[in-house]
């Protein structure tokens, strides 16, 4: 019977802090998308604030190929607009809200569980 987990080949989030997510070694002080898929690697998420946040951003968590997008809203737990993940849903991604700790955790666990997950991690400047 095996009793240790399986190696994830996916990205992991080793870190975070107030103003940072460090993602393999890597740390990151801008809003950031990191993926589980192979072959990815984190990208900048050109999100400031909160209230800066249009459609259009989560637009392009559409192309990643994720079959569940999590959404980091920052230090605290804010809710995107309904209109806004409209381009999700007509695609069959699922989306889910929580503060940036908890996205980070969550998205460690699905991603060791080698599930398709995308992450989007507001850091607001």
């Amino acid at each position: 019977m095996k009793l240790q987990p399986d190696k994830s080949n996916s990205l992991t989030i080793n870190a975070y802090g107030t103003g940072w997510i460090e993602v393999n070694g890597d740390r990151f002080s801008s809003s950031l998308i990191v993926s589980s898929l192979a072959g990815s690697s984190p990208q900048v998420w050109e999100v400031r604030r909160f209230e800066d946040l249009q459609a259009t951003d989560f637009e392009v968590l559409t192309t990643t190929g994720a079959e569940l997008v999590l959404f980091g809203s920052g230090a605290r737990l804010r809710f995107p607009k309904p209109a806004w993940l409209g381009i999700l849903i007509s695609k069959g991604i699922g989306m889910e809200t929580m503060d940036t700790g908890a996205a980070c955790r969550t998205y460690n666990i699905l991603a060791s569980e080698g599930r398709k997950v995308v992450v989007a991690l507001l850091q607001e400047c």
